[in-house]
């Protein structure tokens, strides 16, 4: 595939990976960078960015949590409208991508 559009296609799913790490428990931004790099990819100077639109948006709230193995860690979980537009945006994503395996299957 190249680069280029697979940039693209990682970008548009990537609020949506993000919303899902969280739906299932809080993390810290570096953890969340870490799974995203390691399941699609994405590196980690595009998650701290969005990190803080999605803060801004009130789709996500921080708390600090002590570490003992160096400063406090901001945590990021969702609030209620986090887990709406995640449930929204996992409806269409689900609805888009099977409507493109279905054009995908079609093709001979």
């Amino acid at each position: 595939m190249p680069e280029a559009i697979e940039i693209q296609l990682k970008k548009g799913a990537l609020e949506l990976c993000v919303l899902a790490l969280l739906s299932r428990q809080e993390s810290y931004a570096y953890e969340i960078a870490s799974r995203l790099a390691e399941s699609i990819g994405m590196g980690e100077g595009t998650i701290y960015p969005l990190m803080r639109r999605l803060q801004n948006e009130r789709l996500v709230e921080t708390h600090l949590v002590e570490s003992s193995s160096g400063p406090s860690r901001k945590y990021y979980r969702l609030t209620e409208a986090g887990k709406a537009s995640f449930a929204s945006q996992k409806a269409a994503w689900t609805s888009f991508s099977d409507a493109v395996h279905g054009i995908l299957g079609e093709v001979k």
